[in-house]
């Protein structure tokens, strides 16, 4: 089974390699690569460029934001299993032989959601992710828990889908996962770390510039896949689904210390 993996690259180089890395040394067969960078001035295209044909596919040419080059990337993909990582981002050892055995052994699943951590600018891991309850309304309420990271879906569910939604800046992978779902797609959930999500000052994530814009597509998007304005009782769902969500974080927290111990931190 082909595996198409996408990697956005944009002047991250200080992580680039450790990225490419972690996909090149996958132990599955049959790894198809692409790295999509819109314009990078740090020295991360020379870097790209020095992995030769190891790396399938290179994007060299500007793209109007993340979502954009995402569906550049996969306009040169050929596998049959899809998923993407950005350049600061990991894969874990083996995680793309389980990904490959997952499907193969479940043929009705379309999206497949996988475990992993949220890691700082050193690598140290801060949080441990356990993928669950992927629906749409608890997509919609904030209570659900994954890592885009970790999740991997068939080419065919993509093809069928929206494709990312290139006016999304903040949450084009939600988006387009919640829309899979909305479509009929069907998710499962792999009880495996798969990937490492790092968080650090010039994320996205870590920087916190984009809330207010993260705040309009996430309307955007309920009013969009309900048909409705936001109201008092979806407020109350959120609520409830925020505390759902403390106690499972405790719960999971000896996962993350234990992680820390094994890479030593």
């Amino acid at each position: 089974m082909k595996i198409s993996i996408v990697t956005l690259s944009f002047n991250q180089k200080r992580y680039l390699q450790d990225a490419i890395e972690s996909v090149l040394q996958q132990n599955h067969p049959d790894v198809e690569y692409i790295v999509v960078d819109p314009g990078s001035t740090d020295g991360s295209r020379e870097e790209i460029e020095s992995y030769g044909t190891r790396i399938a596919c290179k994007i060299f040419e500007p793209d109007e934001g993340a979502a954009d080059g995402l569906n550049k990337g996969f306009r040169k993909a050929t596998g049959a299993v899809y998923g993407f990582l950005n350049a600061d981002d990991l894969l874990m050892p083996l995680a793309l032989s389980r990904v490959a055995s997952f499907f193969q052994s479940n043929p009705q699943c379309d999206l497949v959601m996988g475990n992993g951590f949220i890691i700082d600018a050193d690598g140290a891991p801060k949080r441990h992710i356990r993928a669950r309850d992927f629906t749409v309304r608890r997509y919609l309420h904030g209570g659900t828990r994954w890592l885009q990271q970790s999740t991997f879906f068939r080419a065919k569910a993509f093809a069928q889908s929206p494709r990312f939604n290139i006016d999304n800046r903040t949450c084009w992978d939600g988006e387009l996962f919640v829309s899979m779902a909305k479509q009929g797609a069907a998710v499962a959930y792999l009880e495996a770390d798969l990937a490492k999500f790092r968080i650090h000052s010039e994320s996205i994530s870590g920087s916190g510039s984009g809330n207010e814009r993260y705040k309009a597509d996430r309307m955007r998007i309920f009013e969009q896949l309900l048909g409705r304005k936001w109201s008092s009782i979806d407020e109350l769902w959120r609520f409830l689904y925020r505390g759902e969500g403390v106690v499972l974080r405790a719960w999971d927290w000896p996962r993350t210390l234990a992680a820390r111990d094994d890479q030593g931190f």
